[in-house]
């Protein structure tokens, strides 16, 4: 294909941001539309934190991508000048024995012939250097030093910037119509107030959003609510690395993660399950006995922030995918348009290496990782392997 000159954006998180950047540093006239503000406040890109880690089983393409994500974190870390990536590590533990196909055991061992340092953890030495964790109910684990923490809200503010900086035209609080369909092609979109925006190629990355306005995906794409809790403990320095790490607790069966007390005090308990499948659009409800799901978890795993207060709730939005796994590629029924999402919730780790995947997408250029975001077909659901399953 020849190279198309012109680009519309739609949707301002990290798919969105990246993927403009990339455009712009090749030459491309990029135009990027959100319908509200950017960082902005409902989209899964935002919130306090997000992990990064490059802990994926034994999947390599993923462990690589995150291997790759993590000293490109580093690197702009160095050119921002501010340390928006806190590589404070990633503890793993489970209650069970770390045995042949479970996650840990799996991300242990394929990370370990690759070469990676990692700390093999117990219980004795958990209750050592992590003494938060209730240690005995915990065996079994370990301490991935190469992997932390990102402030999303603050790093999709990061990008923002600089793609401003790079000559990506922003525009804010443009709500969208309808698509501008000509000859059987994608052209560009019109919003909600009538405006005409049109470009050679359009790029949806409009995450839990994407089948409110591309319904013909519904089959492979849909937005899945899971709860986060922020909790303020009274004495937030004993939730800080190295002693409170970003953490994992049994995830690959329970789903459980969280974070290290913030610059504010602030701890966030996370569920990275199954969840519960919403519309984008309709409002975002915590459900009945959540508090009290969270409340019990942390007895069994971390007893001082039990009776911690809360300082807020969220309900994140994936823009999950049936397997798991990105959508990345040209929409094979509607030329013109090229689909960047299925964030699936686990994206955001990623974030320095999306743009490059999602520029070779619309440019048609071979990248080794492409292919298994490819355009395909719904069907079985099981994809990303720290995922806890229904």
């Amino acid at each position: 294909m020849a190279r198309s000159n012109s680009a519309l954006i739609l949707g301002g998180g990290v798919f969105g941001l990246t993927s403009a950047l990339e455009l712009r540093s090749r030459g491309w006239q990029v135009t990027l539309l959100d319908s509200g503000t950017i960082p902005h406040p409902d989209a899964a890109s935002t919130d306090i934190n997000k992990v990064i880690r490059m802990d994926y089983s034994s999947d390599e393409q993923y462990t690589a991508m995150g291997e790759l994500s993590i000293q490109r974190w580093r690197e702009w870390n160095a050119r921002w000048g501010e340390e928006l990536y806190h590589e404070d590590g990633f503890l793993i533990m489970t209650r069970g024995e770390m045995l042949p196909g479970s996650f840990e055991h799996d991300s242990h061992a394929f990370l370990t012939a690759r070469g990676h340092q990692l700390v093999r953890m117990n219980s004795a030495l958990l209750q050592e250097m992590n003494p938060q964790w209730k240690a005995e109910s915990f065996p079994n684990g370990y301490l991935n030093p190469y992997g932390g923490w990102g402030e999303s809200g603050r790093v999709v503010a990061r990008l923002k910037q600089d793609a401003l900086d790079a000559g990506v035209v922003i525009h804010e609080h443009v709500p969208f119509g309808q698509w501008i369909e000509e000859q059987g092609r994608i052209s560009g979109v019109k919003d909600a107030l009538g405006n005409e925006w049109r470009a050679d190629v359009t790029v949806s990355a409009l995450g839990a959003w994407t089948t409110e306005y591309l319904p013909w995906l519904s089959d492979r794409l849909w937005a899945t609510a899971q709860p986060v809790f922020h909790f303020r403990p009274s004495n937030p320095e004993d939730w800080r690395a190295p002693a409170f790490p970003v953490w994992a607790a049994d995830i690959g069966t329970t789903g459980w993660y969280g974070f290290p007390a913030n610059a504010e005090g602030i701890v966030k308990v996370a569920n990275h399950g199954p969840g519960r499948r919403v519309r984008a659009n309709e409002p975002r409800v915590m459900p009945a006995g959540e508090e009290a799901r969270f409340r019990t978890f942390l007895r069994e795993t971390f007893p001082a922030l039990t009776d911690a207060p809360l300082a807020s709730t969220r309900i994140c939005l994936y823009g999950d995918s049936f397997d798991g796994h990105f959508l990345i590629d040209h929409d094979h029924d509607h030329p013109g348009l090229v689909i960047a999402g299925g964030d699936s919730g686990h994206a955001f780790k990623f974030t320095p290496v999306l743009g490059e995947l999602i520029a070779d997408a619309v440019e048609r250029k071979p990248n080794p990782w492409l292919p298994r975001f490819a355009w395909r077909e719904a069907g079985d659901r099981g994809g990303e392997g720290a995922r806890a399953k229904d």
